[in-house]
Parts: structure tokens; sequence; C-alpha cells
């Protein structure tokens, strides 16, 4: 996870059940994509609104971010907005849904890893908060659900490098991902 040289992360669209994947309900699930990590955050609540924090550099799941590389971002998504499927090579993301209701998708884009071609759902923010930590090659999409726009926080341990990204639609019939009502 650190800025430096590395090795670039073979990708590989694999062939997946049609889906959601397994459904992560817990930080420690088992059949989390490996690599993934999961982490409540604290929420301070008071009668004036609350607080949250983000991160500590040094601590947590971004105990290995460097300093000078640590890149702090947000987004702003309307209701229904699916925003997948993106990756990188190189580069670790850190989400930290702080408002609103997501359905985070994710998919194992590495074929050399024990997970390849597993997919995860996990329901994150304002009722569930968790931070998530995505590891290169792992492929990474979000739905805003429920009737108010959501924030995205995330933070990166490199600084924005378009060479680094890749793309996949949403409906990429490979990864065979459902962004249908789930109807449980």
């Amino acid at each position: 996870m650190s800025a430096g040289p590395a090795e670039a992360i073979s990708i590989v669209t694999p062939e997946c059940e049609p889906g959601i994947g397994r459904l992560i309900r817990t930080p420690e699930a088992s059949d989390r994509i490996s690599g993934v990590a999961i982490r409540a955050y604290d929420l301070w609540p008071d009668d004036r609104g609350y607080f949250l924090e983000v991160i500590r550099l040094r601590q947590g799941l971004a105990a290995e971010f460097p300093a000078e590389s640590t890149q702090i971002s947000a987004a702003l998504s309307y209701p229904g907005t699916i925003k997948a499927f993106h990756f990188h090579r190189y580069q670790t993301d850190l989400w930290v849904p702080a408002q609103g209701m997501f359905q985070v998708a994710l998919v194992d884009l590495r074929p050399n890893s024990p997970t390849f071609g597993a997919k995860n759902t996990l329901y994150a923010g304002g009722l569930k908060p968790w931070q998530i930590r995505i590891p290169p090659g792992v492929g990474h999409g979000y739905k805003v659900i429920g009737e108010w726009p959501a924030m995205l926080i995330y933070v990166t341990d490199r600084l924005y490098n378009p060479q680094d990204e890749g793309r996949i639609p949403y409906n990429d019939s490979s990864i065979a991902y459902d962004w249908e009502l789930q109807h449980k």
C-alpha cells in the first residue's frame, strides 16, 4: 500500500454467477474478498448534528497509507445513481460512506487471488457506518439507495493518476451483478 514503485496487479474480468455475490453483514465476515477490510467508524451525535472522524494516518485501516501521497476526496451522488465498476492496478482505496446509504458492489479481478471472481455486496452509510478498504485489483462500485443523496468520502494511498484506473460497465455480462431491488 505504499506510493513507491510496485508491481502492477493483473486484471481479468471473470465469468461470475448472476446476482449480488456474498452479502457481507459484519466486518468480520469470513467470505469477504481477499484483502478487503471493514471497520465500523464512530459517530458522535448531539443536538446540532454529528461528528465523524474519517481517518487517522498511521492508524486503523489507513495505517500503511503514506502521508506524502495520501489523497482525501468526496463524491455526492443522487438517489438511484450507479457508479461502477472501477478498479486500480496500484492504488488502495478507503471508502467512508458518510451520509445516505450505499449498496457497495465488489468483484475480485485478480487472477492470482484465492477469491478471484468472487462478488461481495455491503450496505453501508448512515445506518451502517463502515470504513471499507479496497485493495488494488478489486473492482468496486455502488448504487445510492433510499430517497436522499449520499456522500462518499474516500481516501487513497496514492495521488490521482488516470493511468492507474480501469473501468468496466456496471452492467457487464461477465460480472453479471444484479443492481435491481432484491426484495428480501
